[in-house]
């Protein structure tokens, strides 16, 4: 077959190639693998090639197998395992594991280990492998004998060295001095060395533990010889003599411990001990003494003898004897009739008839330790006189010339002058040393009346030379370019006025493709700076902008190159909606104007604009709460159906009485509580012409009259104008006004966004007129109005957002209180310092008999508006006693007016002579009556000192005293006064008989009864011993507490100490088996476990712990920003459990969770929140 030139070598190969054929699989070899090394089948032509496993080898140099017109080539390949030589036992050594017969080989991956004979060790590897490339992984170790040089001790030495120690060889050795052996004193050489390790440690003693003390210098460690000195906590004491402890050898000495201190002999101020007890001093902690007082003293329980008892911190009571003080007549004023006891330290009120009063003025008397200060004596006093004082820069305001004690008079200052207090006027009172201060009228400057600014003081007055310092507000500074300064007062007023001007804009830069004009470097404020795109480019934002007080606003505009966006349908406005009807697209720089629903108002700018895809800021829409009052009157005219409430937005329409006619909007609205202007009513016939306007002639209009009525609507045109303009003659008026001038209606920039006010992003401009209502931020307050109003191409009132001032606590007012807080919160709260936010209303109520001039106070800005007052209601005459009278009644007393009673001959007064008019009442009246004693009283177990007597004067005292036995409890006299006995002596039986029996025991030289104070003394029987107070002692009829006679088996020592705490009762050397002894924790300490521990066969039972207190300092607050919530005092000590509130400082934030800030002590430690 012949086939042309071009196809012969393509058909040649198309037949070659469905000639070949597979040859199969090649075949596996043990121990190894293949892969195909040319081709990708089994097929002619492919080669494989094979491998052994790791540790194996191939028999013969052929590895490879190939495909051909036969089959596969060649034989499979073999692996055999990979073999290591023989290895024999090292020299003084042997092998322990995969040993073979001599001479035979080992296969991959066998192991052999070696071990030396005794007394060697191996130098080499413990053991070898066969690896996978027939060798061994190392070689054969050797076996050396063991041997060790000298130990080197540090701090210490070999008793007996040598320069090489065989295996198993001790050496001894011993510690330098100071040192000893950190484990024993000898080592043995090993194969690894000496073991164990020879070391000397040094000889130290732990920080000792001290309970109820503490010691210097504080170390983790001591060494031999150092010392300690160490002191004892208030009411404890050191063991032994003097306070240093040595370390000796592992242990103090003398061990250091703090014991409850003692009480010396005590020395009683007006005041014994009963007997002589000088040998039982100084006395322990638990031991108490019966004491007395000196006459006309007592003891705190006011009694005439009582216990002093020795307690941790001394001896109680601190003053054992205090002065009793007897009130049971005042000379020259009121008495009560009836004696009473004051201790050293009380006080009592009294008053004293008109004209006489105590010295110094005084109206109260203190009970001292040497009887009343001052005496109970009322002293006439002088009066004053005006001519005795001058007064510089100011006058009397009263034509009296005398005053009597006590009363007030009135001066006032000369204008420009005020008192020290900066008052206009003042007060001076007339006492028994003369006038009460010499009146002062000082120079003064009236509080400055800042201009754009913020007078830095809250004073309403100020001295001469007073410096007042003041801030600009934001936007302002002062003429020198400052934003604060200060003024001085001098004579002539201030210095200068506190005065801020408004602050220029400097040209904003301007981005590319943005031209702006007019071109200035600055602006002043409400300056409006343009712009416009260039290179056909479309401006995205505001189209001008406007200089304020705070900077430039809105932001500046961009340029954008290419196609804007359009925006889908406005968003909707809660509570409002759109003005017109939506569509489904708007295109870019589309305006939609929104308006609220009824009763909302309008906050923001009410139009948005459609800005390349995007709306601009909506605004908001509140519930105005405010609504309007009546509806005003409409003179000749009525309303038109109407009901209130008015809310916002509500309209009434008017109408006006027949002959009359409505001149004005029908209608008006309630706007944010206020009502828009009234219309009028006019006489019908009263009604005003309208003249004809030259323009109806002037401009081609037909003119056919020259007056036109009341409401006639009149058409013309202008000159040049196709359009019919219209005017309606309102009373004489046309609206609008005839003219053809054509209006401009200038443009303003965006609205501004003001600072600290609500989100006003937006793009639109403004006409003329047109106002935007403005809301500030939460705890922010508008000033300067509420609106801005486009006017004349800028926008002009622009208010400020202010932050909101609380106020303080509101001052009280005499005679009133503020009505309480409703709920529980605001209960609590009143026990803390408040803060009452801006607008909040406090309401005053009066007591009974007065009445307030307004009730509620209002928070404005930081402070609290005019305080209301309290005043009193007048008073009838005052009430008839018998005996008695009034002199120069009246028919009506003035609230604080007071009245005298005076009683007729032998009648004395009972009770304040003057009463005083308290609004609509009196305070109660005295009583006229007999003023001798008769009839003696008498006292059980007490006597009459001296001779009785029939009557008695009043003033007169009689003086008693007790039987044998018996002791006298008050004072020991009573008195007459106006008829009637005071005092009441009493004799108390203060003795004992038989002493409380003890089993085992019996009582030395016993008697059948003892007088307070006297002892008696056991003595146990043999073989029992003592334990307790060896003697009793008799006290207000009864014993102490006897002691006991007792097997000695099993006592115990003295109880345990304890940190923080200690035994109730001072400890004993020795206590009998069966004791049981109380303790008690430190204040602020909690007490863990029981009480109490008791004596068992030798052993106390195991004592309780006091857990650590908690403590808060101002530091750690002030670290963490937090403050104590219910506490204002500096520190706070809680026990173990106890929770403790914490709030964050004033300005500042929680940092953690609220559930942190009320922390639980946990045995001394607290988790602090924190505030930032």
């Amino acid at each position: 077959m012949r086939c042309p030139a071009k196809f012969v070598w393509l058909i040649l190969w198309t037949v070659c190639v469905a000639e070949e054929k597979p040859c199969g699989h090649p075949g596996d070899t043990s121990f190894g693998s293949f892969h195909l090394a040319v081709g990708t089948q089994f097929e002619y032509g492919a080669k494989v090639v094979y491998t052994c496993d790791e540790g194996y080898q191939m028999l013969g140099e052929i590895n490879f197998r190939e495909c051909d017109t036969n089959g596969w080539t060649n034989n499979i390949p073999l692996c055999e395992v990979v073999k290591c030589l023989p290895v024999t036992e090292p020299e003084n050594g042997r092998i322990v594991s995969g040993a073979l017969e001599p001479d035979q080989e080992y296969t991959y991956g066998q192991v052999v280990q070696f071990q030396c004979n005794a007394g060697y060790s191996l130098d080499g590897p413990k053991q070898i492998h066969c690896s996978a490339g027939g060798v061994w992984s190392g070689d054969k170790p050797k076996c050396v004998g063991i041997s060790c040089t000298p130990p080197n001790i540090l701090n210490g030495y070999p008793i007996i060295s040598k320069e090489i120690y065989k295996a198993n060889e001790r050496v001894q050795y011993k510690c330098s001095a100071g040192f000893e052996y950190s484990e024993r004193g000898e080592t043995i050489c090993t194969a690894s060395g000496w073991a164990p390790v020879p070391s000397c440690v040094e000889i130290t003693c732990d920080p000792p533990h001290i309970p109820n003390g503490f010691y210097t210098p504080e170390s983790n460690r001591y060494r031999t010889g150092d010392r300690i000195t160490y002191h004892c906590k208030e009411g404890f004491y050191p063991e032994i003599q003097g306070n240093v402890a040595r370390c000796t050898g592992n242990h103090w000495s003398p061990a250091p411990r703090c014991t409850l201190k003692p009480c010396s002999r005590p020395v009683i101020k007006h005041g014994k001990l009963y007997y002589d007890y000088r040998g039982y001093f100084p006395a322990n902690v638990g031991q108490y003494f019966y004491y007395y007082c000196d006459h006309n003293f007592v003891t705190p329980s006011r009694r005439s003898g009582d216990y002093l008892t020795c307690k941790r911190n001394g001896w109680s009571a601190e003053v054992p004897c205090l002065r009793q003080c007897i009130f049971d007549y005042l000379e020259h004023g009121h008495n009560s009739y009836s004696a009473k006891k004051y201790l050293q330290g009380e006080t009592v009120r009294v008053q004293c008839y008109p004209g006489y009063s105590l010295p110094d003025n005084q109206d109260t008397l203190l009970c001292t330790e040497n009887g009343w200060s001052p005496p109970p004596k009322c002293i006439l006093v002088k009066t004053c006189a005006k001519s005795d004082i001058e007064i510089e820069n100011g006058f009397f305001s009263e034509n009296i010339f005398t005053y009597p004690l006590n009363k007030q008079t009135q001066y006032k200052c000369k204008p420009g002058y005020v008192t020290a207090d900066g008052a206009t006027s003042g007060l001076i009172t007339c006492l028994q040393s003369g006038w009460s201060a010499r009146p002062v009228c000082i120079k003064s400057c009236d509080a400055p009346l800042p201009e754009n600014a913020r007078i830095k003081s809250d004073g309403t007055w100020f001295k001469l030379n007073d410096t007042v310092d003041y801030e600009c507000q934001q936007g302002f500074e002062s003429r020198n370019g400052d934003t604060a300064g200060s003024i001085v007062c001098g004579e002539d007023g201030w210095s200068d006025k506190p005065a801020c001007y408004e602050r220029e804009c400097i040209t904003p830069g301007i981005k590319s493709y943005l031209d702006a004009e007019p071109k200035h470097n600055k602006f002043k404020v409400g300056g409006v700076l343009k712009f416009h795109c260039r290179e056909r480019r479309v401006m995205l934002g505001a189209d001008s902008v406007q200089c304020y007080h705070f900077g430039w606003s809105p932001n500046l505009p961009t340029c954008k190159a290419g196609q804007v966006k359009s925006c889908a349908p406005p968003p909707q406005l809660l509570n409002g909606e759109v003005k017109e009807t939506q569509k489904g697209e708007y295109q870019h720089s589309e305006v939609v104007e929104y308006v609220c629903n009824p009763r909302f108002l309008m906050k923001g700018s009410h139009k948005i604009q459609c800005v390349d895809g995007e709306w601009t800021t909506l605004p908001v829409c509140i519930e105005e709460e405010r609504t309007c009052g009546d509806i005003p009157d409409l003179n000749h005219g009525y309303v038109r159906h109407s009901a209130p409430p008015y809310h916002h937005g509500d309209s009434v329409e008017f109408g006006c009485n027949a002959s009359f006619s409505l001149v004005g909007p029908r209608s008006i609205t309630c706007i944010s509580g206020k009502w828009t202007q009234l219309p009028q009513c006019f006489a019908t016939d009263k009604l005003k012409k309208c003249k004809a306007s030259k323009i109806f002639a002037s401009e081609g209009n037909l003119l056919d009259k020259t007056e036109f009525d009341h409401n006639t609507n009149q058409s013309y045109k202008c000159r040049g104008k196709s359009e019919s303009k219209y005017s309606v003659c309102i009373n004489g008026v046309w609206d609008p006004r005839v003219s053809c001038k054509e209006e401009v209606l200038n443009s303003c920039p965006p609205p501004p966004q003001i600072p600290n006010a609500q989100d006003m992003t937006t793009t639109v401009n403004y006409k003329d007129g047109e106002k935007i209502s403005i809301l500030c931020q939460e705890n922010y307050i508008i000033q300067d109005g509420e609106e801005i109003v486009c006017k004349d191409g800028r926008w002009q009132s622009v208010p400020r957002c202010v932050e909101k001032i609380p106020c303080s606590e509101p001052p009280e007012i005499d005679h009133g209180t503020i009505q309480s807080p409703g709920s529980a919160e605001e209960r609590r709260e009143m026990f803390e310092p408040k803060k009452y936010a801006h607008g909040t209303r406090l309401s005053y109520t009066c007591e009974d008999g007065f009445e307030i001039s307004e009730k509620e106070i209002i928070c404005h800005m930081g402070k609290w508006s005019s305080l209301p007052q309290c005043v009193g209601r007048p008073c009838a005459p005052p009430p008839e006693i018998q005996n008695g009278a009034v002199a120069q009644e009246k028919d009506s007393y003035l609230y604080g007016e007071e009245v005298t009673y005076s009683c007729d001959e032998g009648f004395g007064i009972d009770g304040p002579a003057s009463i005083r008019c308290l609004g609509e009442k009196w305070s109660h009246p005295p009583e006229c009556i007999n003023t001798d004693c008769f009839d003696l009283p008498t006292f059980n177990d007490a006597v009459v000192i001296g001779p009785k007597k029939p009557s008695y004067k009043s003033g007169e005292q009689v003086t008693f005293k007790c039987l044998q036995y018996f002791q006298l409890e008050g004072p020991n006299t009573i008195r007459c006064i106006k008829s009637r006995w005071i005092g009441k002596p009493a004799c108390r039986d203060v003795s004992c008989v038989n002493p409380p029996s003890v089993e085992n025991a019996v009582i030395l030289d016993k008697r059948s009864r003892y007088q307070p104070g006297e002892r008696a003394r056991y003595e146990c029987i043999e073989p029992y011993a003592l334990y307790g107070d060896v003697e009793v002692m008799c006290f207000n009829g009864s014993w102490t507490k006897p002691p006991q006679c007792k097997d000695s088996k099993g006592k115990c020592g003295p109880p345990p100490p304890i940190d923080n705490g200690d035994t109730t009762s001072f400890p004993l050397p020795v206590y009998p088996p069966g004791t049981v002894v109380e303790y008690q924790c430190q204040s602020y300490y909690e007490l863990e476990g029981s009480s109490s521990i008791k004596c068992e066969n030798g052993q106390w039972s195991e004592p309780p712990k006091c857990l650590d207190a908690c403590v808060v300092s101002e530091e750690m607050m002030r670290k963490h920003n937090i403050e104590l919530k219910w506490t204002l005092g500096k520190k706070l000590y809680s026990r173990t459990d106890d929770t403790i509130e914490f709030r964050c400082r004033q300005g500042f934030y929680r940092r953690t969770p609220l559930h942190t800030f009320r922390v639980t002590c946990q045995q001394g430690k607290l988790a602090y929140p924190t505030c930032g």
